[in-house]
């Protein structure tokens, strides 16, 4: 079967929130998705990135007392931290505020504008005098012209529901600073939709599904609006060639984001973006939240149609997220960051939960918390771990660690469930992932039921070998199991494959028997939930998402214009990358897994840690690292740790450091030092 060439996106998170939970509905299945088409052997590539522009960023910035720049590079780095804590994969995470984006979004806009797609016209909003600016919707408060409701937003009342625009509010103030907006008219540019109404009338239900369809077809029952695409400084954004004082709306540039992040990922790889996103063979795909499809939908094919790029292969299309039962509250702690998620349990429950719950649809998704709560513990710890914990401790403790034939039984049953493989395999290829669980969780019932039938605690008393045939077939039975959750749980499996020795899983190996050969000891792969720990997270979610009605006086504001009009937005890509090496400068470095045989404090040094690295040579290596803010001595011994090799000997006060811990670096300074993802043989070169 020939390899497919694929490109997948998920919607641009925004720089000025926090990532939560019903974000992650989106990050997580389209990471299930991706992880399932590398599985498959097909040539995928995840991009996503901060969406870092607009009028709220350059808001908080002000607040803050920070540049915008300072704010969303923050900003990217605690996103980064909280996706890989959530296991996602992005092969790579972006910004925005990037060079590549500014191009590209330039070039977009010149070409529509040669080709006479850009109009001009006047446009009435509210504006804010002190602040010196046009005030968008969510920063425009008032009384709800609908039902009287007090302190509603310019855009929508959350009392009533109804929708308006901001010039209807009765009473209105400007949210920032509090003061009385008034009525100003300002020139405006828009890219007009409506000569592409059959366009779009065609491509529509080619490209999204059924309902999606249905729902924006509803918009050509008059003629379509154009697009404003310009805002008015002050601004955070790319300013508009040849138009001064006017800036790119942030719904422009941040679609083409994603293409300006595949770029820079090409160039990475010494490829281009034409050769991915222009290639015909090319599938893209964009993975969006319903409420945010007019823009994917209608404006997106429409520019990208008329600038001489190609259109999405699909986008898919996702509902909100409810807790239990209801929209996600703060009143009720039940608007959970992925923050405080992660304070209080582990990542990859919430994986396996969303997988459990997810089908391709566009309906709402529910997050039951006591449901969450029985379905990790019964489900993956009570039956799909539990096999492996007896399974693989057994073996140990009776069998020498060696697995020998599988009994018939266990064949047999192993038979069974690849003839099902097929069917797994579709449904992770239409997003069905509660299918594939459906799946996993019937074969986790059966091998359980075979174990418990053939008693292997009873029958290694009589007949050790039949034991060890038993205990072969159970842990054969559980492999393909974490094979079919590798996209789903991907370091759970990672564990699996150093439980077996076995490079990382294909689907392919699903059809592998493993016999005759030593497995590694145990190794810890799943928790069970504490109620308590549920009760901690909401009562912690209750506290820290108190809103926060704060404005500003009018001198902090003035502060925050002259800020922005004397440093303007410069294109920059968060965490600068370091100048470039050649692949034969990096293949000099010969990086070794060593594991920690000892560990102690320096004294007359309060940053350094002497340690004794086994890389398997006749005698540790001594090597000293600046570590000790971070790692209290106790901690490191018996971990492993990647260390360069080959570094020179470097003669310090304290002695002789034979080596370089490899090790990584947050904001705030503190250390995190690289480590394999499962156990290796100490002095294993990485590549």
């Amino acid at each position: 079967m020939e390899k497919r060439k694929i490109v997948v996106t998920s919607a641009l998170p925004y720089a000025n929130g926090a990532l939560h939970l019903g974000h992650l509905v989106e990050y997580l299945q389209t990471d299930f998705w991706v992880r399932y088409q590398k599985m498959m052997g097909n040539d995928c590539v995840y991009v996503c990135a901060d969406d870092t522009h607009g009028t709220p960023i350059m808001i908080r910035a002000r607040k803050e007392g920070i540049t915008p720049e300072a704010l969303i590079n923050r900003s990217y780095r605690a996103r980064v931290k909280e996706f890989q804590a959530f296991e996602v994969g992005f092969d790579l995470y972006g910004s925005t505020n990037c060079d590549e984006n500014r191009a590209l979004s330039e070039g977009i806009y010149l070409r529509l504008k040669e080709k006479g797609l850009i109009s001009r016209r006047p446009v009435e909003q509210l504006y804010c005098e002190t602040c010196g600016m046009f005030l968008p919707g969510r920063f425009v408060k008032g009384t709800c012209p609908k039902c009287g409701a007090a302190d509603q937003y310019g855009d929508g009342c959350e009392v009533c529901n109804a929708t308006y625009t901001a010039g209807e509010l009765k009473e209105p103030y400007c949210a920032v600073c509090g003061g009385k907006p008034v009525m100003r008219q300002s020139e405006q540019l828009f890219f007009e939709l409506e000569p592409f109404r059959d366009f779009l009338r065609a491509w529509i239900p080619a490209h999204t599904d059924a309902a999606t369809a249905g729902k924006l077809l509803e918009w050509f029952n008059e003629p379509l609006r154009g697009w404003n695409i310009s805002r008015d400084k002050p601004y955070f954004g790319f300013p508009i060639p040849g138009e001064p004082d006017k800036y790119f709306y942030v719904w422009l540039d941040a679609p083409v984001g994603y293409m300006a992040t595949l770029e820079r990922w090409a160039k990475a790889r010494g490829e281009t973006l034409e050769a991915w996103w222009q290639d015909p063979k090319t599938e893209i795909y964009h993975f969006i939240g319903k409420d945010i499809v007019r823009f994917h939908c209608l404006f997106w094919p429409a520019l990208l149609e008329n600038a001489g790029y190609r259109t999405p292969s699909q986008v898919f299309v996702h509902g909100f997220l409810q807790v239990n039962g209801e929209k996600m509250s703060k009143s009720k702690g039940t608007f959970i960051s992925a923050a405080t998620y992660l304070n209080f349990l582990p990542a990859q429950a919430l994986r396996f939960y969303y997988a459990c719950k997810l089908n391709g649809s566009v309906d709402d998704m529910d997050l039951n918390l006591q449901d969450f709560t029985q379905r990790v513990n019964s489900d993956l710890v009570g039956k799909i771990t539990n096999l492996a914990s007896r399974g693989a401790q057994m073996i140990n403790k009776n069998c020498g660690g060696k697995l020998g034939q599988m009994d018939a039984d266990s064949r047999a049953l192993l038979g069974t469930f690849r003839k099902q493989l097929p069917e797994v395999l579709a449904a992770y290829e239409r997003r069905d992932f509660c299918r594939v669980m459906v799946f996993v969780r019937a074969w986790a019932d059966q091998a359980n039921q075979l174990f418990d039938a053939k008693m292997p605690w009873k029958l290694v008393k009589e007949d050790v070998e039949a034991t060890r045939a038993v205990l072969t077939g159970t842990l054969n039975l559980f492999r393909l199991m974490a094979i079919v959750l590798k996209p789903i749980l991907p370091v759970y499996a990672g564990r699996v494959e150093a439980l077996f020795g076995e490079a990382p899983y294909q689907f392919a190996d699903a059809e592998r028997d493993v016999e005759a050969c030593t497995i590694s000891a145990y190794d810890h792969l799943a928790s069970r939930i504490d109620p308590k720990a549920i009760e901690a997270m909401i009562a912690a979610s209750r506290e820290n998402l108190k809103a926060s009605a704060k404005t500003l006086s009018e001198k902090d504001v003035k502060k925050g214009i002259r800020q922005l009009a004397t440093k303007p937005a410069e294109a920059v890509f968060p965490e600068p990358l370091a100048p470039e090496v050649s692949i034969d400068d990096f293949a000099k470095l010969d990086l070794r897994v060593a594991t920690v045989v000892a560990a102690e404090p320096v004294d007359g040094s309060d940053k350094l840690l002497r340690l004794q690295l086994d890389i398997g040579e006749p005698r540790p290596r001594n090597v000293f690292a600046g570590i000790r803010k971070s790692y209290a001595p106790e901690a490191l011994l018996g971990r492993q740790v990647v260390m360069v090799a080959n570094l020179a000997p470097r003669k310090m006060r304290f002695g002789v450091s034979e080596g370089m811990v490899v090790a990584g670096t947050d904001a705030d300074g503190s250390y995190c030092v690289m480590q394999p993802l499962a156990p290796m043989t100490p002095g294993a070169r990485l590549h």
